[in-house]
């Protein structure tokens, strides 16, 4: 290199800055506006803990065709509303949640049997008894 040369310019790295936000805000800013889309369309995030393998697994099956479908399944037969079942709903006059475990409301209804009023009862709730009745009480409701 000679006296009169000029060492050449450096060139910037990565991309041509095309906002006069840093890096660091633009992926803040644009990972507010994607849980912002998300909570509109009514998605929730729902952090649970579990074992590493099977949360590897979860991951996995929640990318398969279907895996919305089978999971609204699993949690309606496991997750029954309380409120949506008018007897239910008396036998848990003191509870404040919302659901209420299939086993759980099974042993519910048959504890409290002398309390739920047959007579009245709509089809629903009377499918859903049978249903837990076959699942936990082998056919069997012992009233």
């Amino acid at each position: 290199m000679t006296a009169d040369a000029k060492p050449a310019a450096k060139r910037p790295r990565g991309r041509p800055k095309t906002s006069p936000l840093s890096r660091v805000e633009q992926l803040r800013r644009a990972k507010r506006a994607q849980r912002h889309r998300a909570r509109e369309l009514g998605f929730v995030d729902c952090p649970i803990s579990i074992v590493q393998t099977d949360a590897e697994k979860l991951k996995f099956c929640a990318r398969q065709p279907g895996f919305e479908h089978r999971l609204r399944a699993f949690l309606a037969e496991n997750a029954i509303e309380v409120n949506q079942y008018e007897n239910l709903n008396a036998l848990c006059w003191n509870r404040t949640t919302r659901f209420i475990g299939a086993e759980e409301a099974f042993r519910l209804y048959e504890r409290n049997w002398r309390h739920v009023d047959r007579k009245n009862m709509k089809n629903t709730e009377r499918a859903l008894i049978d249903r837990l009745t076959d699942q936990y009480g082998n056919g069997v409701l012992n009233v």
